[in-house]
């Protein structure tokens, strides 16, 4: 079907992990195994949270919607992944490729602006600690989670919109799903706006709540370091690790992945950062807070015992 000078092109194919072919059978165990991790530790976290009174404030309103968040991700593009590595079918509808990355950006930018929430309510709970419960009230931290997907929402559509009117020539895309840069990659025309519009887009909803998670961690170690005892510092930096450290590791790999130069890794170095920010970063979410927050902890042991007994 042509379109002016190009060929409309109706369906795109992956080319995936094609040049680690011997060891794809590998490679399906492995992230099968970890997203069946993924799956039911964001799964646990969102139903202990739930039915556990002890874990009913704003920290943790805001840890299940992470957590759900994560799993919608995961589904987004694990699934898929999972099944072009074992079959032989790797083709994707013009129109499922716009879908998929509609929803990894929705989720994705949805996650920055979810654990910037989370840094301000450490904030406030830490540096602010008497009007903790009338600035997170219930209205705020919805109205935060609301933003956070209103955020997501207008991007996406803004992204998916500026890439999906390009004129396509080829339909190999080198990736394990419809990520951006891949899929403009396959354009017969110029695409420096769109990788401008990109490079702006990933700034504001990188840098600016990597900036605003910064302030608010400078201003609360400032009010740790005040505190007399030993004893309260350390249960002050206690409540903060879990969230630092999957902050860390996310901005991290999302900054890696979409604030570098355009040309500066090959092919297979940018598989291994897009396998990081969306295998192990989800992963990492239910680990880090089950493994060192001693609430979720705890909340899980009540859980056994009521089951147990």
């Amino acid at each position: 079907m042509e379109r002016g000078n190009h060929t409309l092109i109706t369906e795109f194919v992956f080319q995936g992990f094609s040049s680690f072919r011997e060891h794809q059978l590998g490679l399906f165990v492995v992230f099968l195994a970890l997203y069946v991790v993924t799956l039911a530790g964001n799964t646990v976290i969102v139903t202990i949270i739930r039915t556990d009174p002890h874990l009913h404030t704003p920290m943790y309103f805001f840890l299940s919607m992470l957590s759900s968040s994560e799993t919608i991700y995961t589904l987004v593009i694990l699934p898929r992944m999972l099944s072009s590595l074992v079959g032989t079918n790797r083709s994707i509808s013009r129109a499922g490729c716009a879908t998929q990355m509609f929803f990894f950006v929705t989720f994705g930018i949805t996650n920055c602006f979810l654990l910037t929430a989370m840094g301000y309510d450490r904030y406030v709970a830490i540096c602010n600690p008497l009007r903790y419960s009338v600035i997170m009230n219930k209205r705020g931290c919805v109205q935060l989670v609301g933003g956070a997907c209103g955020i997501g929402l207008i991007v996406a559509t803004t992204q998916v919109t500026s890439v999906f009117r390009l004129p396509f020539c080829a339909t190999k895309v080198a990736h394990f799903f419809c990520d951006i840069r891949p899929v403009m990659k396959l354009s017969c025309v110029d695409t420096s706006v769109n990788e401008t519009l990109t490079v702006i887009i990933s700034v504001l909803v990188l840098v600016v709540p990597m900036g605003l998670v910064f302030i608010s961690y400078v201003l609360i170690v400032s009010t740790i370091l005040k505190i007399p005892s030993a004893r309260g510092r350390k249960k002050a930096f206690a409540t903060c690790a879990s969230h630092l450290t999957v902050v860390v590791v996310h901005y991290g790999c999302a900054s890696v992945a979409y604030l570098k130069p355009k040309s500066e890794n090959t092919r297979d170095q940018d598989q291994l950062i897009s396998v990081t920010y969306t295998v192990i970063t989800p992963l990492l979410n239910p680990v880090v807070y089950t493994l060192r927050n001693k609430e979720v902890k705890d909340a899980l042991l009540r859980a056994a015992g009521r089951k147990l007994s």
